[in-house]
């Protein structure tokens, strides 16, 4: 048995056994599960298993085993349970119980921002595989390009052709995830981002003026997508059976189609044009105070899982001005974290914490930090403050230097071919001032050896 199948069998015997999942899915570093009965899980013990990282109790049960692993351990729970990917098990008689588990653990959970941010994440997450292989592709070859390489060479065509393909028609793909988020046809929900992202509205006018293709960017795509299913659910329960699959899609996208046109385009072009200067404007005239605070909180949006709900933001900046200025600034946090791993594996004594850290520490520099997150600060408590005062400092610099990242889904060092205007060694410069200080305010004042005694 290997270490995935393993991890499989031991976390299934802690969430009540395979028969208690009703569904299985994963991120870059976390196992999620919908379960029928929530009641069955035994989270001491389920935290206390070799290789599960953290245990995050949301709308589904998020358990942290770390990148790589966590597509085997769900290759290996898919086959226990003869459940696909992503794919919900019918209905049984547990899940009353479920539903009423789950709404005392929204109802800890549940305020407005919270709520967005993971729905959000909800669509975005399947979405970051691609935006991370795309976004390196471009930036090898846009590296390349301002190195001095003929960017009309066919090699270089082609890699700009791969990497900037689903940044182009992101929109189609948010809007499919949106509709099958709020539980609408998916078809639907794509067609309410092919309508703002259409080339053919700049031939269109109204109120006697030309429409802008992409205006409103994400947030109107969302925000159509999300009432094509509302309009879809309203007109499906009065139009007959025997016409449905013609009337129902038929008028739902008129509907939707004319308003999003009319209002909520230019409705969404102004939100996102509040938020992309907002935040410049708060990055100008905060500077470094603004970085730091920043980067300094970016950790526990991490730790609750909604920092995926800050993806539209980046996506509008990249949308309107080509980079994304918050992004080089947020990765810190992962490298306050990694400078206060290093301090504690320096000073402490104990073999395996020492061993979590190794183990932890290259994807960390790579910019994933939940295993380091949930394996080491979190559980020792102070050194997660240290780190995001680590972090903190690496975003005063960044804020500072104006560095900015043409891509999303990376971070860390990962995130070096993506930084814009050749800022490369100043990004570097950040990240290497965030682990020092990461460091330093660890092995001062944030880990003491009986810390460790109980991991």
């Amino acid at each position: 048995m290997n270490k995935e199948q393993r991890l499989a069998k031991e976390i299934a015997e802690q969430i009540g056994g395979k028969d208690n999942i009703k569904s299985v899915a994963h991120c870059m570093t976390r196992l999620r599960l919908t379960l029928r009965d929530d009641q069955k899980v035994n989270i001491p013990l389920l935290k206390k298993i070799n290789g599960v990282m953290g245990v995050i109790e949301d709308d589904t049960l998020q358990i942290v085993v770390g990148p790589g692993t966590v597509n085997k351990v769900a290759d290996e729970m898919s086959k226990e349970t003869g459940l696909k990917i992503g794919e919900v098990a019918e209905d049984n008689k547990f899940d009353g119980l479920a539903e009423q588990k789950k709404s005392e653990i929204n109802g800890k959970n549940n305020t407005p921002i919270k709520n967005i941010l993971r729905k959000i994440g909800s669509i975005f997450i399947p979405l970051i595989p691609g935006l991370i292989a795309s976004g390196i592709i471009n930036g090898i070859a846009n590296f390349a390009k301002n190195a001095g390489v003929d960017p009309t060479q066919t090699w270089m065509q082609i890699l700009l052709l791969i990497g900037s393909g689903i940044f182009a028609y992101l929109g189609i793909l948010v809007g499919l995830n949106t509709a099958k988020e709020f539980g609408g046809t998916p078809v639907l929900g794509a067609i309410a981002g092919i309508l703002i992202i259409n080339p053919g509205l700049a031939e269109i006018k109204i109120f006697g003026e030309a429409l802008i293709p992409g205006r409103g960017g994400l947030f109107a795509v969302m925000f159509a997508a999300w009432l094509m299913t509302v309009i879809e659910k309203r007109v499906r329960k009065i139009v007959p059976n025997a016409i449905d699959i013609i009337v129902t899609p038929l008028i739902t996208i008129l509907i939707v189609g004319l308003l999003t046109l009319y209002a909520i385009q230019p409705v969404a072009g102004i939100l996102s044009d509040g938020i992309t200067s907002g935040i410049n404007s708060v990055l100008d005239i905060g500077g470094p105070l603004a970085g730091a605070v920043l980067a300094g909180t970016f950790l526990p949006l991490v730790m609750v899982g909604l920092h995926h709900g800050l993806t539209p933001i980046h996506m509008e900046f990249i949308n309107t001005m080509g980079v994304t200025p918050i992004l080089p600034i947020l990765a810190m946090a992962g490298a306050g974290q990694v400078g206060a791993a290093i301090a504690i594996f320096v000073k402490t004594k104990n073999k395996n914490l020492k061993n979590v850290i190794k183990g932890a520490l290259p994807v960390g520099f790579l910019g994933i930090g939940e295993p380091l997150l949930y394996g080491v600060t979190l559980p020792l408590g102070r050194p997660f403050l240290t780190a995001c005062l680590g972090a903190a400092v690496g975003g005063a610099f960044q804020a500072v230097m104006k560095t900015a990242s043409v891509g999303i889904g990376v971070s860390g060092l990962s995130l070096l071919p993506l930084i814009a205007d050749n800022k490369y060694i100043l990004y570097f410069i950040g990240i290497v001032i965030a682990y020092t200080f990461g460091f330093i305010f660890t092995y001062l004042f944030g880990f003491k050896e009986e810390m460790a005694d109980n991991l």
